[in-house]
């Protein structure tokens, strides 16, 4: 299994906008792509911005590179939330999974 892991940053204004995206564009999409398992929302505030990260669970680096192209350590940004996001990371972080527990 492979951990893919994102950063993006609002205004503390837009951040619903945000999660609003993740929920009815980001989501949907992920669920279409065959490999993906899960997908997680972590949100921070840091005063004057909020820190979203982004965490998706896929079986393979080939489901990735379904989902992301053959550069598949390139970020990929819906355009609805370009419109939200300050800032973004341009590439993601790809860990393979070592150890996990589910309950």
């Amino acid at each position: 299994m492979i951990a893919r892991m994102w950063r993006g940053w609002t205004k503390p204004g837009d951040a619903a906008g945000y999660e609003e995206v993740f929920n009815t564009v980001v989501l949907p999409h992920l669920h279409s792509v065959s490999g993906c398992m899960q997908a997680f929302l972590f949100r921070r505030e840091l005063g004057d911005e909020v820190e979203f990260a982004v965490l998706t669970m896929f079986d393979s680096i080939e489901a990735i590179k379904t989902f992301a192209g053959e550069d598949y350590e390139s970020v990929v940004i819906s355009d609805e939330a370009r419109k939200v996001l300050n800032r973004f990371d341009s590439r993601v972080i790809h860990y393979e999974v070592a150890a996990s527990e589910g309950r």
